[in-house]
């Protein structure tokens, strides 16, 4: 079914189909951090990347309500996806204080927030996803304020579901970064991955990370972490 290389990331490969409205993702084990400076190679991240997103957005779609690209699972590491036009921005929601937040307000990781922060980052690498607000989005016309009240209002409703869906399976989801398309009919819906690459995940009771920065802060048992993460994610049955 894959054609043509369309384009490649960090962590994916988009190849073309016969439809024009479809494509197909492959995932990679590259690892990289910090804007692409830190480079590595999680070996089976590709496979467990794959499969949570898609047992997510599946389980998001039907039991949350959200539109997602995912068409199906072709195999372990490639998926059939809407095409879509992504909107530039990362959209990051934070339950507890970790990472640059913690830097930015000098509060310990760990603290728990009073309620769910929301941020927007422009994704543009060479300016280093710079931190954007909704005056920012609308007057660079990134998006449109009809479209970025409905990504604000998926976005909570994410968090709500994933918080609950998490907490089951003993992890606290801590923060993580979603991305929204746009599909060929106009439709607005959730793209990219959810998946360590994407959040923070700490053990509810150890407070062990199990996410992308034992990778970043070079804490060791990089591929331990995600596959613990894959086997609990998988338990939830």
């Amino acid at each position: 079914m894959k054609k043509e290389q369309m384009y490649e990331g960090k962590a994916k490969k988009i190849f073309s189909t016969e439809n024009e409205n479809e494509c197909i993702v492959s995932y990679k084990d590259d690892a990289t951090a910090f804007n692409g400076l830190k480079k590595g190679t999680i070996r089976g991240k590709g496979e467990i990347n794959n499969r949570m997103t898609n047992y997510l957005m599946t389980k998001l779609e039907k039991e949350a309500g959200i539109p997602t690209h995912l068409i199906k699972e072709l195999s372990n590491t490639d998926t059939l996806v809407k095409k879509v036009h992504i909107v530039p921005l990362e959209v990051i929601v934070r339950n507890v204080i970790a990472g640059s937040l913690s830097k930015r307000l000098g509060a310990p990781e760990g603290t728990e927030l009073k309620c769910p922060v929301l941020e927007f980052c422009y994704k543009d690498d060479e300016l280093g996803d710079p931190m954007v607000n909704d005056y920012h989005i609308l007057a660079m016309g990134w998006t449109d304020k009809k479209t970025l009240d409905q990504i604000k209002d998926y976005a909570f409703r994410i968090n709500d579901y994933l918080v609950k869906f998490f907490k089951e399976i003993g992890i606290d989801l801590i923060d993580f970064k979603l991305e929204f398309g746009i599909t060929a009919d106009g439709t607005l819906v959730l793209a990219d991955e959810i998946s360590p690459d994407t959040c923070r995940f700490w053990d509810s009771k150890t407070k062990e990370k199990l996410d992308k920065d034992r990778f970043r802060r070079d804490l060791g048992d990089v591929e331990g972490a995600y596959q613990e993460m894959i086997k609990r994610v998988f338990s939830h049955e």
